[in-house]
């Protein structure tokens, strides 16, 4: 039986919180004040919470807590590379938590959302009471080649990924784009900025989209700091230390997770989420048969919410 979001609902509170130097967090709460906390993490990196992310829950049962991580969405400086790695968006989820007085709470991700929240959880197990992970990026080397590389998912779309790497020097065989994409997008030539900046959103549409993609719609400027973000992550290997995650999984084997993975997934392939089952004893595969990476899939919602609901079941509350 296909299962819905739960009805649109707005925030009880909103908080700005500094952190850092110059960092500030847009955080809202939404549902129930007295129910199980949960926090939503947000994929991209660089991309933002949108008002249909507050509906996986159940709002008389979940107290739900959404952030824009720094320099994305509706957090401050907008764009900012400035302070701005894995290990600091870790330590604001720990901020928030305390600022909110949460004791523990449960941990929902998608994407880098998912690679985020298992890393929180691997660095503070005791504050986590379950985890529910979607399209889990681990972040290996073989990951970011997949996608960024020439020996990856661009087989299956080679005149997309020639569009690419259209405008890279011709000079050199720029297998892998990285480098150059994060000299482009960073540069202060704005023409050259938002020529990348329109190139790399539109082959992450591509994928995402099985080619379907056309051509971004949004402003420049939001493409450009949500493309600036994704590439400062990703040329930096994600800060992270070489598959660190399935190294270190054993810190959580005891916690309950439910993965949740579309069959379907070029983006973040399901060998991922197979994985992570395999070497975690509390987690449960559920795999989607019809969707790829988007949340947004008609089944991958029915199957998010049918999680949320499940794990409250767990948690017996």
């Amino acid at each position: 039986t296909m299962i819905t979001l739960y009805p649109d609902i707005e925030p009880y509170a909103t908080h700005q919180i500094k952190v850092g130097q110059e960092h500030i967090l847009m955080v809202e709460e939404c549902g129930n004040p007295d129910g199980i906390p949960v926090i939503f993490l947000h994929g991209g990196p660089g991309s933002y919470c949108k008002p249909y992310h507050r509906c996986f829950f159940n709002p008389s049962i979940y107290r739900i807590v959404l952030f824009d991580q720094r320099g994305a969405g509706r957090s401050s400086p907008t764009g900012s590379l400035q302070d701005n790695t894995t290990w600091d968006l870790l330590a604001d989820i720990e901020t928030i938590r305390k600022q909110l007085d949460i004791k523990n709470w449960v941990i929902f991700g998608g994407s880098w959302g998912a690679t985020l929240g298992l890393l929180y959880a691997l660095q503070y197990p005791a504050q986590v009471l379950g985890l529910i992970l979607r399209g889990t990026f681990l972040a290996r080397e073989r990951d970011i080649h997949w996608f960024y590389a020439g020996s990856g998912v661009n087989r299956f779309f080679p005149k997309q990924w020639q569009a690419f790497t259209r405008f890279l020097p011709k000079e050199e065989h720029w297998d892998n784009p990285l480098a150059i994409y994060y000299e482009y997008l960073t540069s202060k030539d704005t023409a050259v900025a938002h020529t990348a900046a329109l190139a790399w959103a539109a082959w992450g549409g591509c994928v995402v989209s099985y080619g379907m993609f056309t051509s971004p719609t949004e402003p420049l400027e939001k493409l450009l700091n949500e493309a600036r973000i994704e590439c400062h992550y990703v040329f930096n290997h994600f800060f992270m230390e070489e598959n660190q995650l399935l190294r270190n999984i054993d810190k959580v084997a005891d916690i309950p997770a439910i993965l949740v993975h579309g069959q379907r997934d070029l983006v973040c392939p399901l060998e991922s989420s197979y994985l992570l089952e395999q070497n975690w004893p509390a987690a449960q595969l559920k795999i989607v048969p019809t969707s790829g990476h988007l949340a947004g899939d008609p089944d991958m919602l029915s199957t998010l919410v049918e999680a949320t609901d499940e794990m409250a079941k767990w948690l017996n509350l």
